[in-house]
């Protein structure tokens, strides 16, 4: 049965691919950006959407899931963080997932069950340093996500993914040569970094009614980083 998904952002890496998977398997798309971009060439509509200056958007009177997947990648020691990187970094990761849920929340309770997706990192798992902003927004995150799981329940399932460091244009200065490509992939397990078809395959399934036992979860496809320590 076809199923409409609400994307707040995805213009490019994971809700890109995600879009496209959606669509492939018959799923009617519409989104909420900043700019129309790849999903409008993709026959997707787009409404304006800032998650720095949130505004209401039109929705159908029912959607069955939404992915909220605006984020920031904000790495500097500690005691170069101000408090406005702090600020920007949670408005864009937890209190811009908070106007998009509330605004599509009538939808979705109209649904005879929905699903919601919002992204963590595994620097909320792993510590990193550098990461403190981020970890901090993300961590908030996935407090977020559990209260809203339990609040929702049974109606509507609250999940959150928590990947690696994952070759999209966001990352792109992480990843902009062979070295730095190689030095990311052997700081996990799995010697690989994260990749967003698998991640939009992870955001299908959490859609789906294959997922239905899943609520306030945090799925972590990490390569491993979060969970396994390697005998050198």
């Amino acid at each position: 049965m076809s199923r409409t998904t609400l994307l707040i952002g995805g213009n490019s890496g994971i809700g890109l691919a995600t879009a496209r998977l959606l669509l492939e398997r018959g799923d009617q798309v519409i989104a909420a950006a900043r700019n129309p971009g790849p999903l409008a060439q993709l026959g997707i509509p787009v409404q304006p959407f800032d998650a720095m200056e949130p505004v209401a958007f039109e929705l159908p009177p029912v959607i069955d899931s939404l992915v909220y997947l605006p984020g920031t990648i904000s790495l500097k020691p500690f005691h170069r963080l101000t408090a406005e990187d702090f600020l920007r970094d949670f408005q864009v990761n937890c209190l811009g997932a908070v106007n998009a849920v509330q605004a599509a929340l009538p939808s979705l309770k109209a649904a005879p069950s929905a699903s919601i997706v919002l992204f963590s990192t595994v620097a909320v798992a792993q510590g990193m340093p550098f990461h403190a902003s981020i970890a901090a927004a993300k961590g908030a995150v996935e407090g977020l996500t559990r209260s809203l799981a339990a609040e929702f329940a049974p109606k509507i399932r609250v999940n959150a993914i928590a990947p690696t460091l994952t070759d999209t244009p966001l990352a792109s200065p992480l990843l902009n040569s062979d070295p730095k490509r190689e030095a990311a992939a052997k700081r996990h397990p799995l010697q690989r970094i994260g990749d967003p078809d698998e991640l939009a395959a992870i955001v299908g399934f959490l859609l789906s009614d294959a997922s239905r036992g899943f609520s306030g979860q945090i799925l972590h496809p990490d390569g491993g980083l979060s969970s396994l320590r390697l005998f050198s």
